[in-house]
């Protein structure tokens, strides 16, 4: 970790430590080195630093073009691994910086809904992780968040006291559909991705809240 990155990985801690009393669960399946995707579903701003500091590793994120504008804050977004993305969260050049990152060994947070649920509720997936599955090698790890909507849903103007807690699920391969799409038509390809993203999407929803107490010490 740069001394940037880790300065805002221990203040989020604390953070959640202290004021949202957070509990990880299962954080030993996310690999410590390596390519890695992580996939979560997504209800707050507080999603993308409760992934990253939940695990000792650092992560790439994604983070709006339009930020990377300014001066200051280009230079905090490049010391945290920020990975410039469209409005909508895709386009051909965020792909292939995405792709580079996990080429080199790296992890990134992916959110297979592609936007902040407006209800609390897990949403379909778009295919957009289906895409980045089969173009890379890299295992993808479930993750489930719970807790953030009430904390800092979309209707909440400052973040509220609410604990939340994250749990990782066992890491996923997709080596049979990885192969088929090399060979396969377009028609085809494009099923694949949807049926990576939906199956991304179903070990999610499988991650269910985690009733025992002993959890992972922040």
């Amino acid at each position: 970790m740069s001394p940037t990155y880790f300065a805002g990985w221990q203040f989020f801690r604390i953070v959640f430590a202290t004021y949202f009393r957070w509990r990880v669960f299962n954080p030993e399946r996310v690999p410590h080195q390596g390519a890695v995707i992580l996939a979560a579903n997504h209800a707050s701003f507080l999603d993308p630093p409760l992934v990253g500091v939940a695990i000792r590793r650092p992560i790439n994120y994604l983070a709006r073009e339009s930020l990377f504008r300014f001066p200051v804050v280009r230079t905090v977004l490049n010391r945290w691994n920020a990975v410039p993305v469209d409005r909508e969260g895709g386009g051909a050049k965020g792909l292939r910086i995405i792709l580079d990152r996990l080429l080199v060994g790296g992890g990134i947070i992916l959110f297979p809904e592609g936007t902040r649920t407006p209800d609390g509720q897990l949403q379909a997936a778009r295919s957009g992780v289906g895409l980045i599955v089969v173009k890379s090698s890299a295992p993808v790890v479930p993750v489930r968040i719970f807790g953030t909507f009430e904390a800092f849903g979309r209707n909440h103007g400052i973040p509220r006291p609410f604990r939340v807690s994250i749990k990782f699920g066992e890491p996923l391969l997709y080596e049979d559909l990885r192969t088929e799409a090399k060979q396969c038509s377009k028609s085809r390809l494009r099923e694949i991705y949807e049926e990576i993203s939906s199956d991304v999407m179903l070990q999610i929803h499988r991650l269910e809240a985690h009733r025992d107490l002993t959890a992972f010490p922040p």
